[in-house]
């Protein structure tokens, strides 16, 4: 598939491919922080007891 493209457009896909993984990684990676850090001061019990009573 990539033989027919020029060696200068190869590396061009791979450094536009290798950007596009890195804004994923970092875009997860700030999801799971904002996921950890907003839980009503961190607290396992309060939390635990919420999340029983909505199901």
């Amino acid at each position: 598939m990539f033989d027919s493209l020029s060696e200068e457009n190869q590396v061009i896909l791979a450094i536009i491919g290798i950007a596009i993984l890195f804004a994923i990684v970092v875009w997860n990676s700030k999801r799971n922080k904002k996921k950890l850090y907003n839980r009503d001061g961190r607290d396992f019990r309060k939390n635990y007891f919420k999340k029983k009573k909505r199901k």
